[in-house]
């Protein structure tokens, strides 16, 4: 077996770097969490010349050496700690041709650290387009390294790219300028004081707040001890760094790159003009996100309801097959209506997440973002929340996950907290039997009242949100920096391979997050549901054949019977009557406080709680809706599904937090239960309270 060698992938956003990651890595790349923190990991195998085996870490994208965020940092504790695992042996930075002199800042820093670095210039396609020429030999020789010109779109330079790697001990480590003369006697006095350790590495040690994991704790307070300078002083310096490294890149520049204004004519200018006015710019985006959202439903409806009646297929496949017994049962009532519960969402969290990675790759998102921050800012959020409240439409699960990218830890925090609000596509389920029984079918203005109904509840939904943020950035007294910084990238047509991959990623991780989760309260339902304590439960089919015996009832109408008897003195039918009387204001029964327990594991499983419960197959939605119609209200009379009641069911499940895989999510990125402990108590209380004065106002 070949040596392996470790590669970080460094670069600043919107260079291509992922489109580098993917085409040096391909299928053979997995995503995960640096330890201890919630900053995404993605790393790579990739087989270099000579049988050499390159482990390749993509780094969150970063400006400079200089950290704003969480992910920034993660950079930075990687560069400056030799014993992490993941050092590299080589850098590899990613630049973009249009926008060169920007990204060789960082590029310039790295070398510093005096770690071989290979510079990648992306996008290299594009050269002739934009007028661009560039002496290679000129600049190799001037930033003491080697050069990768690279284009993924057209595959072109990635074998280059792949030899430079494996060669990287032939690359130059020595720096491309010396930025200590800024300050020459500061700089020598901190060398004198630690002769042993890289002056540009205690530099980044003395001006940046981060953790340098196992690297001797007394030698880094040492360092940072080392602060003959002001706070104000040592942000001088760093400015005056910068201002001679970009005199250093012009200088470099003006004889290695040439540019023809004349070929450089295109339409962004003109583009960007239309889709962040003020006014243009929210109509284009409204109609892009009806149309995303009228597709997600329209094409995930075949693949989902085929998913629907495979399992319902493979569950009575199962109990034809196997013998009568517990097992049996499990497998086919618990575990595989659990799966199901799973797969029937991939198709429309991939068609979500093909959405959303076209219009990130397509450079429109960073739009959105820009547009958008006018607005949140003026409620707690920044405009980088838009994109997780957006994806909360189909799942929180992975819109929470789509906060990582939020500088403000305060602004991340509030985006995660008011997400579920949003309507998710597990609530549509419960929404469209409650709406189809208690909403009349009539029009107005051409546009049906269930339909109309149907979209309050997401207005009503977002609202929430945006109102809970605004709360939220008033009450938490969370110190955080906050400024807004977007890359305006160029428009460009997404590459297959990338969303692809992103889509394969994304879909995985919900898949396998949540799908544990739901699977394990699927087989606990199952059990609850399956089994009870006393008389009344183990003696059932007595009990209902003495109690029918002069009826003279049909074997399936018995069967039926005690089938329902069963359920309410099940273990899960005992929750459902000992919750009875809290939700009885809210005009709900304890079948219905059966299918709220349940549906804590996931919105979705209320509809199929209440199928079991009224002891109808669910093969035939018309079958459950007329049962459902005709359950009688025990208190009050009448039926139980009224317009009052129902309208108290619909904001109950609009405003609780009915999903225990959106808190195990929660706690993942806080690091913590209070935060998804909170979000449950106070969503909770909040839809008991705004049912409980629905049902009272309409009763």
């Amino acid at each position: 077996m070949g040596k392996q060698i470790n590669v970080a992938l460094i670069g600043n956003p919107n260079t291509g770097k992922t489109s580098v990651f993917n085409a040096l890595t391909g299928l053979n790349q997995k995503v995960g969490n640096y330890p201890g923190i919630t900053v995404e990991k993605k790393e790579g195998i990739c087989k270099l010349p000579r049988g050499v085996k390159a482990h390749i870490l993509d780094l969150p994208g970063t400006y400079s050496l200089n950290a704003s965020s969480l992910d920034e940092n993660v950079v930075i504790e990687l560069l400056l700690n030799k014993n992490d695992k993941d050092f590299p042996d080589i850098a590899v930075v990613v630049s973009d041709v249009e926008n060169l002199k920007r990204n060789l800042l960082l590029f310039t820093q790295i070398k510093d650290l005096e770690i071989p670095t290979i510079l990648v210039i992306n996008m290299a396609d594009r050269m002739d387009y934009k007028g661009i020429s560039l002496d290679i030999d000129y600049l190799e020789e001037r930033l003491n390294t080697k050069i990768a010109l690279v284009s993924t779109r057209k595959k072109e330079g990635i074998e280059k790219l792949k030899e430079l790697i494996g060669a990287y001990k032939d690359i130059s480590v020595k720096p491309c300028l010396n930025a200590s003369e800024i300050d020459k006697a500061y700089f020598d006095n901190l060398r004198q004081a630690f002769p042993n350790q890289l002056l540009y590495k205690l530099w980044l040690v003395i001006t940046q707040d981060v953790n340098f994991g196992k690297t001797s704790r007394k030698e880094i307070e040492d360092v940072s001890n080392f602060k003959t300078k002001s706070k104000a002083d040592l942000k001088r310096l760093q400015q005056k760094e910068t201002i001679k490294r970009y005199q250093f890149i012009n200088n470099v520049l003006k004889v290695g790159q040439t540019i023809d204004l004349n070929n450089a004519k295109d339409l962004r200018i003109k583009l960007d003009r239309i889709v962040t006015h003020k006014i243009w710019g929210y109509l284009i985006f409204g109609i892009i996100l009806l149309t995303i959202f009228q597709a997600i439903y329209d094409w995930s409806s075949v693949p989902m309801d085929f998913i629907d009646s495979a399992f319902a297929s493979l569950s009575e496949w199962t109990k034809r097959q196997l013998p009568v017994g517990s097992f049996t049962n499990l497998l086919a009532e618990g575990i595989i209506p659990g799966l199901g519960g799973i797969v029937i969402f991939i198709p429309q969290i991939a068609f979500l997440f093909l959405f959303i990675s076209v219009l990130e790759e397509s450079g429109y998102m960073s739009r959105v973002v820009f547009l958008m921050d006018r607005i949140m800012r003026r409620f707690g959020l920044s405009g980088k929340s838009v994109v997780p409240l957006i994806s909360g439409t189909a799942c929180a699960i992975p819109a929470i996950m789509a906060t990582r990218n939020i500088e403000s830890w305060k602004e991340r925090l509030i985006t995660i907290l008011v997400t579920p609000f949003t309507t998710c596509s597990a609530r549509l389920p419960v929404y469209l039997i409650i709406i189809a029984l208690v909403i009349p079918e009539g029009r107005i203005f051409g546009l049906g009242y269930q339909a109309l109904t149907l979209m309050l509840l997401y207005l009503i939904g977002f609202g929430i949100a945006v109102f809970s943020a605004y709360l939220l950035n008033k009450i938490l007294k969370i110190k955080s920096r906050t400024f807004f910084v977007v890359e305006m990238p160029n428009y460009k047509l997404p590459l297959f391979k990338n969303v692809a991959l992103t889509v394969v990623e994304k879909t995985k991780s919900f898949v396998f997050g949540a799908g544990k989760i739901i699977l394990a309260i699927s087989i606990i339902l199952w059990f609850l549901a399956s089994f009870g304590p006393g008389e009344n439960f183990n003696n059932a089919e007595r009990i209902i054949k003495t109690e029918f015996v002069d009826q003279n009832l049909p074997q399936d109408d018995i069967q039926q019977k005690i089938a329902s008897h069963k359920l309410e003195h099940s273990f899960i039918g005992i929750i459902g009557r000992t919750i009875e009387p809290a939700i009885r204001p809210l005009g709900y029964d304890w079948k219905i406080g059966i299918a709220i327990v349940s549906s804590f594991a996931a919105r979705e499983v209320f509809v199929g709680t209440l199928a079991t419960i009224y002891s109808v197959g669910s093969d035939e939605e018309e079958t459950i809706k007329n049962r459902m119609a005709g359950e009688v209200n025990p208190i009050l009379g009448g039926p139980l599904f009224n317009f009052a009641s129902g309208i108290s069911l619909l904001l109950f499940y609009a405003f609780a937090m009915q999903c225990m895989s959106t808190l195990a999510i929660v706690k993942r990125e806080t690091n913590s239960w209070k935060w998804p402990i909170l979000q449950l108590v106070i969503m909770s209380s909040f839809a008991y309270i705004v049912a409980l004065m629905a049902f009272q106002i309409l009763k």
